[in-house]
């Protein structure tokens, strides 16, 4: 299915378009080892970054979120992005999986890991990680805890990372609903046929 949005190419662009595509692909996004692409081959930018330019107003401060929860929270590494590999796994999001699972794989999960993600059925055996997994999956069920599990989850992450998680959740959330409404195709490279399949 084609994307119901047009694919917006650096010509294209006016001034504050111009300028959030340049937030995005000259960021802190497009430093460092690229796991994926950004943009392909004509410049448009892939996933809900493309989708970001349309409605800039909106976009520019969303994606200025996405960039403080990916490199301005006290989430290590592994832990974010076993918390938005959940998030993709519960929205069934192509392009989240495909985007993260490559970062989850640079961040230190491994492919049984990541296997274990896309099934359901990730058992972390680290006590830290495990409550991040429980407070995701309770967001994601629209469940708050108990009150005896968020002061466990309280005393395991300490309050701004479980409000740094909740507030992950529901930006990931966001881009999957974003991405299925506008029914944005999720790119395939060299190693899509390697990587653990969001669907097994």
């Amino acid at each position: 299915m084609a994307d119901r949005l047009s694919r917006l190419t650096p010509s294209g662009l006016d001034a504050e378009q111009a300028a959030l595509y340049d937030a995005i692909a000259g960021g802190p996004r497009a430093s460092g080892p690229q796991h994926f692409a950004l943009a392909d081959r004509t410049g448009a930018l892939e996933g809900p970054f493309g989708l970001m330019l349309h409605a800039p107003g909106v976009g520019a401060p969303l994606q200025e979120l996405g960039a403080a929860i990916r490199y301005r929270t006290s989430l290590s590494d592994r832990h974010r992005e076993v918390a938005i590999l959940l998030v993709a796994v519960a929205t069934a999001s192509d392009f989240e999986w495909f985007a993260h699972v490559r970062v989850g794989l640079a961040a230190g999960l491994s492919t049984a890991e990541l296997s274990d993600l896309a099934a359901g059925s990730f058992v972390p055996a680290d006590p830290e990680e495990a409550a991040v997994v429980a407070v995701c999956r309770a967001v994601l069920d629209d469940a708050g805890p108990g009150e005896e599990e968020y002061a466990a989850h309280r005393a395991s992450l300490g309050e701004q990372t479980l409000l740094e998680l909740v507030v992950l959740v529901g930006y990931y959330r966001t881009l999957a609903s974003m991405l299925a409404f506008f029914t944005v195709a999720t790119p395939v490279d060299e190693r899509s046929a390697e990587l653990p399949a969001l669907r097994p």
